[in-house]
């Protein structure tokens, strides 16, 4: 109640005497005042246009992978009912994760763990699948286990264990407005943009997995078999290629 009484400080009584220099000030202040609200406003529809902007794109992503999960059912009810075999579409995107530590390590592989930025135990990135990555994958298949992640696995690491890079520092991805001011240049403006570059394999995937530091997650619920053997031994163990499997691995210690 007291504010609603209060008398400002810029105003002045009826038939007093003002100063020029006061006289100046209040212009300045209220011209300044204007331009505030002024750049607000602005701010404040650029802001709801961006949100729209966003909105309308994760929409289109979501027709996207739906589309692209009628066609391969209906590819392979397809080639059932002809008899045929359907041939799955080949992996593009793999996610690679360090499992062993640094305790008698030679010289090569831990070289190209670096280069890999797998620096630390549990770290894990997301990579293209190309010629030069899956030879260097082979070097280090004892120290890492990787596999093919789903769209749910992608987003739920973004979203929970998501951090970006940001004048060279770890950065959590809380607001969109921190995706828009690294990757604004490269038309990504989202989390959900990162998400979509990311599983697609899209043109700036190499900025994007840049951008993006790599994931540091928790020990796994239950725990390896056994680090020294390999997963497709008979025997059983964790290094190696899992294949979809790994979404298994990554839920117990996202």
């Amino acid at each position: 109640m007291a504010e609603r009484y209060a008398i400002s400080k810029d105003m002045v009584a009826e038939g007093a005497a003002v100063p020029e220099l006061v006289k100046l000030k209040l212009e300045r202040n209220a011209a300044l005042a204007e331009e505030k609200q002024k750049a607000s406003a602005t701010k404040k529809k650029d802001r709801a246009d961006q949100r729209h902007s966003l909105k309308m794109r994760t929409l289109k992503y979501e027709k996207e992978y739906a589309s692209h999960q009628r066609k391969l059912v209906t590819l392979r009810r397809q080639a059932k009912v002809d008899g045929n075999f359907f041939v799955e579409p080949e992996a593009k995107l793999i996610f690679v994760m360090r499992i062993v530590g640094i305790i008698k390590l030679s010289p090569k592989p831990r070289k190209v763990l670096q280069l890999l930025r797998l620096k630390q135990l549990h770290n894990g990135v997301f990579l293209k699948v190309n010629k030069p990555i899956m030879n260097m994958l082979k070097l280090i298949q004892p120290y890492v286990t990787y596999g093919y992640p789903s769209l749910k696995t992608v987003r739920e690491l973004v979203y929970k264990r998501g951090y970006g890079k940001v004048n060279k520092q770890r950065i959590p991805l809380s607001a969109n407005e921190i995706v828009s001011e690294s990757l604004g240049e490269h038309n990504l403006h989202g989390v959900e943009d990162i998400i979509h570059e990311i599983f697609t394999v899209g043109p700036k995937f190499k900025q994007v997995a840049n951008f993006l530091w790599p994931f540091k997650l928790s020990a796994p619920k239950g725990g390896f078999i056994c680090k020294r053997h390999g997963f497709c031994e008979q025997r059983g163990g964790d290094w190696g290629n899992r294949e979809e499997l790994i979404n298994d691995l990554i839920g117990r210690m996202n």
